[in-house]
Formats: C-alpha cells, sequence, structure tokens
C-alpha cells in the first residue's frame, strides 16, 4: 500500500510540475536559510558552555553607587581575590587574569600572542585541557603554556615542550621555559589566549606596584562557588568585605552625595555567570544577561520556515480543486478518510523531506560565503550536538506535519457527492488563505521596516561627526622590541622628508578598534576641592591634538617650546563641566602623585570611545617617554595609498620582525560597528528572502486565481471590458491584502524599532517615512509579481478562454 501511495504522490507531482517546483523552491530556500541563521544563533548560544563547572562559575563585578547613579566595573585590585577567597565563605576556587598581548621571540623569530596572565588555579576552574606537559600549568613564574596553534607558529614542526621563549617585558627580553602544551581554544569561547604566563611575571607596572594597594585595579577575578551556595547568599555575605576594604570610597561617595542601595551599600559585590559572558547589558548598574540578538536571528529563521509553509499549505489548497473527481472516485470504490490523508500527506512529505535535502545542500555549499558576510566562525561541527539534532528534527517533523497534513485533512474530509460534481466548499477557505496571505506580507513588511532603520543609524553613527579626523590619520600599534619613544624618534626621522606625511604622534590608546583588536580604559579617581571626581587619562606625545584633529575651543595644546608642559594636561568639554571652574585654564589638578598638573587647554568632546557610550571625563597627559602603544601619522589627502606605503616601509626599517598593522581610524570606527553590520546585514538577508518566498506564493495563487476566473475573464472581455480595468479587478483583492499587513506591521515596527534605539546615546529620528518606504516596496513587489500573470491574462483572446472553458 505504501509502495502505491509513493507511485500516486510522484505521478501528482509530475503532473503539476509549476507548482512542485514553486513548493520545492520555497521550501529548499527555506530550510536552507533557516539552518544558516539557526547555526550562527546556536553557536552564539553556546558561549562558554564547554567548561565542565560552567554553572558554578562566575565573574565577579562591583557597582558602585556614585552621585552620578549605580556604576558597574569588572577591574579588581591586587589583594582582592586573596582577600575575597579567606574572608568571604562559599569560594571553592578563585583567579585572578589579567589578558592583553606579548612580545614573543624565539632568535629572529618574532611573534605577537595574545596573553593571559594568570593564577595556577585557573586551568582548574576553567576547562582548558593540557595535551602535553604538566598538568598544572604555570606554577612558576618562569613557565608558560602554550596553545597548539602558538606551539605551531613559534616552533614550527619542532618539539615546543621543554624550549625556552623570549618574551619581552619592562623593556627587557625574559626567557620562559614551555611547560605545558593547550589543546586550542574553543572558537566559542570569550576568554581567548594563545600563550598563558603566570600573574606574577606581569611587568612592574602592572604587578609589583601594586602589592598590597586597593587603590588600583587592572585585572578581572573569577571564582567557582562551593557546592549549596547561591549567588544571592553569596553576594549579602560580601557586605561587610566591602566596607572593610573600600571604606575611604564610601565615606567619600556619601560626602559627595550619593544614595546608597536598598540595603544601605555605597559598594555591592556581584557575581556573573560565565554563561552569560557574551549576552551582559548594563541596566542601572548591573550586569544583566540579555540573549535578544541570537534569539532574533533564531525568530527569522523560523519566519521564513513559516511563510514557506503558509505558501505550501495556500498551494495545495488552492489547488485541490484540480483533484475533486480523484477524490470522489476514491471514496466511491471504498477509500476512507484515514486513507485519503495519508495520501495526500505522503504527497506534502515527499516535497518536504526532497526541499529539506536541497536545502542542506544548499547550506553545506554556502557555509563558507555565509561566515565571511557575517564574520562568524559558527560551523556544523560546532553546533552539533545531541540536544540541537533532536532539535532539529523535531522541529522538521512538526513543521512538516502541520504544513502538510492540514491541506490533506481539509481534501480527506470532503463529501463524495460534492467532490464528483467538482464542487469545492472547504468552509472559510479564502478566509485562511487570504489571512495567511497577510500574515506573510506583515512578516515581510516588519524585517523590510527593521532593515531600513537599521540601515539608517549604521549610516548616521558611521557619518557622525566623532571630533577627530577619521579619513587622513592611519594608526598602528608600536608592536616591536625597540622602546617606543626610541621608534617614535626612528620614525619621525624616517618619515620626515616625506611631503605627504603632515604629522607624527602617539598614544597610549587607539581611536576605534585597530587591527590588533584591543582597546583599553585607564580611570583614575582624585580628591577636588571636597569631593571625588573620576576621570578617563590618556598619554599623549607631542602633537596629538593636532595629528588626530583635536579642535582646541579654550587655551592650547602642548608645545615642545615649553618644558613645564610635562606637567601641564589638556580636558575635554565634559571635564571641564565636571570641574565646574569658571577660570577652568588656572586650574590645578591633584592626581594623588604629589605631582600639581596645570590646565593649560580644553579640547572639544570627541568620541574616545564606542559609539554606544556618551562621552565622559577625560584628562590628557603629555608623556612622551612613556609607553606610548600607538602610532597616529596624519597623512595628505591626496594618495592615502601611498602615504599607507610609505608609512609601512619606514615601519618595516625601523622593527624588520615586527608585523605592520596599519589601519586608517574611520576603518577602525567600522570595526567598531562590526555587531551592528552584522546584525543589519542579516535582518536585510532575511528580508529579501521573506519577500522572495511571499512572491512565490503570491505568484502561484495569481495562477491558479487566473485560472479558475478564465471564463470571467472571457465574458468581460467580449462585453468590453478593457485590459487595465481587468487587471485592476484580478490584482484589487491581493492588494487590499498587502495594504492590510501594512496597517497591522507598521505599529509593531514602530514600537521595536523605539526600544531598540533606546540602546545608542547617538541615534537616528524616526520617521514615518521609513516605514512608508517599506510599504511600498512591498506593494510595488507585490504589483509585479501579480501583474506578470493578470496583464498576460486580461491580453488573451477571449474566444480562447471560452472555447477552453
Amino acid at each position: 500500500m505504501i509502495k502505491n501511495y509513493l507511485k500516486i504522490a510522484w505521478r501528482s507531482l509530475w503532473k503539476e510540475k509549476t507548482f512542485t517546483f514553486l513548493n520545492v523552491f520555497g521550501l529548499s530556500v527555506a530550510f536552507g536559510a533557516a539552518i544558516l541563521l539557526s547555526m550562527y544563533a546556536l553557536f552564539g548560544l553556546s558561549y562558554n558552555q564547554f567548561h565542565e563547572n560552567a554553572d558554578d562559575i562566575y565573574q565577579v563585578y562591583h557597582t558602585s553607587y556614585t552621585p552620578k547613579g549605580p556604576e558597574p566595573g569588572i577591574s579588581q585590585p591586587l589583594p582582592f581575590a586573596a582577600a575575597l577567597q579567606d574572608e568571604v565563605p562559599g569560594v571553592e576556587k578563585i583567579t585572578r587574569f589579567n589578558g592583553g598581548g606579548v612580545l614573543a621571540s624565539i632568535g629572529e623569530n618574532q611573534v605577537h600572542l595574545q596573553s593571559a596572565f594568570v593564577d595556577p588555579e585557573f586551568f582548574s576552574l576553567f576547562t582548558f585541557p593540557v595535551t602535553k606537559g604538566d598538568q598544572n600549568p604555570v606554577t612558576g613564574k618562569s613557565e608558560v603554556a602554550l596553545t597548539e596553534k602558538a606551539a605551531n607558529t613559534l616552533f614550527g614542526k619542532e618539539e615546543a615542550l621543554g624550549k625556552s621563549v623570549n618574551i619581552f617585558i619592562d623593556e627587557q627580553e625574559v626567557p620562559f621555559t614551555v611547560t605545558s602544551i593547550l589543546k586550542n581554544i574553543p572558537e566559542e569561547s570569550n576568554i581567548g589566549f594563545d600563550i598563558a604566563l603566570n600573574f606574577k611575571s606581569q611587568p612592574y607596572h602592572a604587578y609589583e606596584r601594586n602589592i598590597g594597594r586597593w587603590d588600583n585595579s587592572n585585572h578581572e577575578v573569577y571564582l567557582q562557588l562551593a557546592e549549596g551556595i547561591s549567588t544571592a547568599q553569596f553576594e549579602k555575605s560580601t557586605r561587610d568585605f566591602s566596607k572593610l576594604h573600600y571604606k575611604d570610597e564610601i565615606e567619600n561617595a556619601k560626602r559627595d552625595g550619593a544614595k546608597a542601595n536598598e540595603n544601605g551599600e555605597f559598594i555591592q559585590q556581584r557575581l556573573l555567570s560565565v554563561k552569560d559572558l557574551n549576552f551582559v547589558k548594563v541596566e542601572n548598574g548591573m550586569a544583566v544577561p540579555s540573549r535578544t540578538y541570537p534569539y532574533l536571528i533564531l525568530g527569522i529563521a523560523f519566519l521564513i520556515l513559516f511563510i514557506a509553509s503558509v505558501n505550501f499549505i495556500n498551494m495545495n489548497i488552492a489547488k485541490s480543486s484540480q483533484r475533486l473527481r480523484e477524490i470522489g472516485m476514491r471514496k466511491t470504490l471504498g477509500a476512507g478518510n484515514s486513507q485519503l490523508f495519508f495520501q495526500f500527506w505522503g504527497e506534502s512529505l515527499l516535497v518536504f523531506l526532497g526541499a529539506l535535502l536541497i536545502g542542506l545542500f544548499f547550506s553545506y555549499i554556502l557555509l563558507e560565503p555565509f561566515q565571511t558576510l557575517f564574520n562568524t566562525r559558527a560551523s556544523f561541527e560546532n553546533v552539533m550536538s545531541f540536544q540541537n539534532i533532536f532539535g532539529f528534527i523535531a522541529a522538521m517533523a512538526l513543521i512538516t506535519f502541520i504544513a502538510g497534513g492540514y491541506p490533506a485533512l481539509l481534501l480527506s474530509k470532503l463529501g463524495t457527492l460534492k467532490a464528483l460534481k467538482g464542487k469545492l466548499n472547504i468552509n472559510g477557505g479564502n478566509a485562511v488563505r487570504n489571512t495567511l496571505i497577510v500574515v506573510q506580507f506583515s512578516i515581510a513588511i516588519l524585517l523590510i521596516s527593521g532593515t531600513l532603520v537599521l540601515w539608517n543609524q549604521l549610516e548616521f553613527m558611521r557619518n557622525k561627526d566623532l571630533g577627530f579626523n577619521k579619513e587622513q590619520v592611519l594608526s598602528f600599534p608600536l608592536n616591536g622590541k625597540k622602546e617606543d619613544f626610541r621608534a617614535m624618534e626612528l620614525l619621525r626621522n624616517e618619515l620626515s622628508d616625506k611631503p605627504e606625511i603632515v604629522s607624527i604622534s602617539a598614544g597610549n590608546n587607539i581611536l576605534g578598534m585597530g587591527k590588533d583588536r584591543t582597546t583599553s580604559t585607564s580611570v583614575s579617581g582624585f580628591e577636588y576641592k571636597g569631593r571625588q571626581v573620576k576621570t578617563n587619562m590618556l598619554a599623549v606625545d607631542y602633537d596629538y591634538p593636532e595629528t588626530v584633529g583635536l579642535e582646541v575651543i579654550n587655551g592650547r595644546s602642548f608645545e615642545k617650546s615649553r618644558p613645564s608642559d610635562t606637567t601641564a594636561v589638556v580636558i575635554n568639554e565634559t571635564m571641564a563641566r565636571e570641574l565646574n571652574e569658571k577660570q577652568i585654564l588656572s586650574t590645578q589638578l591633584d592626581l594623588g602623585d604629589s605631582i600639581p598638573y596645570s590646565v593649560i587647554g580644553v579640547v572639544k568632546d570627541f568620541n574616545f570611545q564606542s559609539l554606544d557610550k556618551e562621552v565622559e571625563p577625560l584628562t590628557i597627559f603629555l608623556k612622551p617617554k612613556w609607553n606610548m602603544r600607538y602610532a597616529f601619522v596624519k597623512v595628505a589627502p591626496q594618495n592615502l595609498t601611498g602615504s599607507y606605503n610609505e608609512v609601512k616601509s619606514a615601519w618595516n626599517k625601523i622593527e624588520p620582525n615586527s608585523e605592520f598593522l596599519g589601519s586608517f581610524l574611520d576603518e577602525n570606527i567600522d570595526r567598531t560597528l562590526q555587531k551592528e553590520r552584522s546584525m543589519t546585514t542579516m535582518i536585510t538577508t532575511g528580508s529579501i528572502i521573506a519577500i522572495i518566498l511571499s512572491c512565490v506564493g503570491l505568484f502561484a495563487i495569481s495562477l491558479l486565481v487566473v485560472s479558475q476566473r478564465r471564463k470571467e475573464i472571457g465574458i468581460r472581455k467580449v462585453v468590453g471590458a478593457s485590459v487595465s480595468k481587468l487587471t485592476i479587478m484580478l490584482t484589487s483583492d491581493f492588494l487590499k491584502l498587502v495594504g492590510i499587513a501594512f496597517l497591522i506591521a507598521t505599529p509593531i515596527a514602530w514600537y521595536f524599532s523605539s526600544e531598540w534605539l533606546q540602546n545608542y546615546p547617538y541615534r537616528m529620528n524616526l520617521s514615518l517615512w521609513i516605514f512608508a518606504a517599506a510599504g511600498i516596496i512591498a506593494l510595488f513587489i507585490a504589483v509585479l509579481t501579480i501583474s506578470f500573470r493578470t496583464i498576460r491574462a486580461a491580453m488573451q483572446n477571449p474566444v480562447k478562454s471560452l472555447r477552453t472553458e
């Protein structure tokens, strides 16, 4: 019997080649897109899940209650971890972590590696398996652990274990011994590194200078809670700990008018699960997990599948009139409802299985372009788990059963006499079809609206005046062996006779995100006229404001002819407002190092941090002999490529073994907008697929409607109806449905767009024209789709239509 069902199903599908193709095409595209989008979302949701004790591992952060409101922070002072473990019950294991980059060398082979300075307990807390060597890495100050990838980079095919590698620390090469080789860090890890070193091996300014100090924070702390201890219990038990060790900060907060939380605390230690590190959103000074983005992607995948399934249901119901006599004959010969159901459902099953296989093939061959387009490392391998596979099979089975079973159920319930007479009277059939078309186009208009809002917001941020010169300034990390100030001297000498080089400077932080993908923040608090003031700190070389294009609106910049400028500072407008002085240029700041710094200038506010933050107070220091970290070169606008090559050539002469990682500041800004750009591309792609699938369904329905109304079209044409009137008659019903979809989708799109834009301090103004444009786009595409068939039908010879009938 099953063989007979399959044979009949195949014949039926082959007979209706056009509709079979449209169904298979729509479902294949939907399955392929849904698989790739789901892979992307599941990969994002899987971050840090691979750790064996992931449920019990937390990052420690604190909420400080200040006069400006609650502020979160993850940076901790050096004695913090040991004191927390000793004084607060419930800590099973604890470790410090300071990430960054180090310069490693073996002879002439010089490589920049992503580093992690950690306590030995780090490897018993996190699951980063050792494949060779000491199973307890970095227990000694001169020991390092390399990932397999880093070991291969440094030593090639040679055995790395037991070998020596030089690390550039405190302006000198320090030898370390490779005692452990680690399995490569999984892609779905927030904590990434190539080389791990003992926490005590850090440079002097990061470790030794801060021993015993609670007033300087520079690293993260992770812990594992003891069994039976909840996060709420632990956070509550840290109250006395905070009162003891942050006594001065608390007194300052009270004095300055800060309001405590509901428990009377001015500093609250909190825990954030490592499973939530990839989804942090700050609300009221707390790190709140928000998985909106991956769930949004899963939602788009579901909507695409829904639209394709709606097409399938509509097409099967609409073309059922062509099989009425077959149904009646089968019922007359004794076929029961269940037999007819399984026959029609079997046809649907064949279509779905074929489409699923083609969709899997599409997703496989498009995986690499997908990864490149969306800047993701998601792949089939890193989402292949029993839970995900079972969920995928269950979802596909449910979609097949509902989308294929509903039309089969309607057809199997038809009465025998009505079927033999060729009369189709499915109660509410058109209502169901029309409702599903409205839902389809509502989803499409919603996605188009979201795309337009995202594109406009992205362009708004890209074109925003950031307060510095983005287009003509080249930046790159000073990643060589030479001291930074010496490297800068050599760079100036190399480029001094190049007319396209306008000016050169350096700073200890980047603007935007450079090719090395590192950013850092230095914040200092100090007493000023009886209150606490916090400021971001930036150390620079001479000519920094002139090189990056900062506008001095009061006073002056640093000058080489004035030696006293080494104890002077330039501040931004926000810092000037924070100090609240009428004569700001006569202000002196005591930053706690017994040196009074004079304010000599005020620069216009510029976005020195990411664009999802408002401009904060900034104090700029002249420290040409410090570790500057980044060079900035302003070039003439005439030949940017040539200037880039000149700077690259100069750097390769100065540091021949160091990689040149130069990029213009506008490229750096674009990197900070990677998430927004990926989201925009994702929703744009979803919108295009949704529109294509909606049009496939609309085209198929229009074919059937025209076929069913062929006789009516012929009669109307005989009695004088014009082509335009017939076209309007045939398209008006469908266009009404698109209009209803627009009215439904627009307020929903407006609401969600408004909510999303609240995440950005700098945002576009929502305009009704954006949503009107989405409606017009959907309407235009719908007209184009329907008109292809309706105009052809209206122009056909009426004699042929009537003769056919």
